[in-house]
């Protein structure tokens, strides 16, 4: 069997606007100047797609809602205004020209205003080599809550998805609310941070044909750091999948909150090896013929599985 080989990618980094005030309190002095903070980020992903393209990388996501600092540690409606368009906005109309230039495809998880509802999501944006927008994931699963590290209140920003993703003639999936993407290096899909925890994510895009999933995310704490160790390993062997899992690392001023990173990229038959030679990318090699081969350990998984016995709860 021919070896499918592609050469992804996933940025592992936080924050990149140098301006941000010292204290929680000071942040009002950023209202009026969030277009500065989104600048700041995309040109600082701009520079990674320029490395990635000096190592062959062919597709890279990048990490959740990377336009800004992750603002959702507490509420403050001032972020709202750094919502935009996910289809005409700046950061995407910069990045098709981008992805153009440079041949490869690019995931981009931004914070979408809905020009038409008014309402905002959390929202992955795929766009192809030659800049076209194939179309949209909305996170599905959205959090609330705290933990031993702090708090997360995403739910006071934008909405659950409601299936209104815009997908163009490249998906394949009948599930409107898990689009899957074909591509030239093969279908991808997207699962957002909080979305990895539920069982239907994973199973509900592989089965729509999914064979690369990326999971942007932003997560702390211990627990949290504990699970994405082990979750991507068992959804890759039980689905028969590739899964990157992009995480911030380090801290942003003034919340300081820790980010634990631990990006990587797992296969169905383990962990894929970091080539990057960048401190704030991770690259693998990932052979996409293994989801066509036989599974080294004998299991038939489609084959044996009991549908019969499994049925909706009443």
């Amino acid at each position: 069997m021919s070896p499918r080989l592609v050469r992804a990618a996933m940025t592992q980094t936080v924050n990149a606007y140098r301006e941000m005030p010292s204290t929680v309190d000071g942040l009002s002095a950023l209202a009026g100047r969030l277009e500065e903070v989104r600048r700041a980020n995309v040109d600082h992903h701009l520079e990674l797609l320029e490395d990635c393209a000096r190592q062959g990388v062919q597709v890279v996501c990048f990490g959740e809602l990377f336009p800004g600092p992750y603002f959702a540690l507490r509420s403050d409606p001032m972020w709202t205004a750094l919502a935009e368009d996910a289809r005409d906005g700046a950061t995407v109309t910069t990045l098709r020209a981008a992805a153009r230039r440079l041949h490869m495809i690019v995931i981009a998880p931004i914070y979408e205003l809905d020009s038409t509802s008014g309402k905002r999501f959390n929202t992955a944006v795929v766009i192809d080599e030659l800049g076209e927008v194939l179309g949209t994931y909305r996170k599905t699963h959205i959090p609330y809550g705290t933990n031993e590290q702090g708090s997360f209140h995403e739910n006071l920003y934008y909405e659950r998805s409601d299936g209104q993703n815009f997908l163009g003639a490249t998906n394949v999936s009948k599930n409107p609310y898990f689009p899957v993407f074909t591509t030239s290096l093969g279908r991808l899909g997207v699962a957002i941070c909080y979305d990895r925890h539920f069982e239907g994510v994973m199973w509900s895009l592989a089965r729509e044909g999914a064979e690369l999933i990326f999971s942007p995310a932003v997560t702390f704490g211990a627990k949290s750091e504990r699970m994405w160790q082990v979750e991507f390993e068992v959804d890759a062997a039980r689905h028969n999948v590739f899964i990157g899992g992009s995480n911030r690392s380090g801290v942003e001023p003034p919340w300081n909150q820790p980010y634990f990173g631990e990006t990587h990229f797992v296969g169905p038959n383990g962990r894929a090896k970091d080539v990057s030679t960048h401190a704030s990318l991770i690259v693998a090699d990932l052979d996409l013929s293994q989801l066509s081969a036989a599974d080294p350990s004998g299991w038939n998984l489609p084959r044996d599985i009991r549908h019969d016995i499994y049925s909706p709860r009443k």
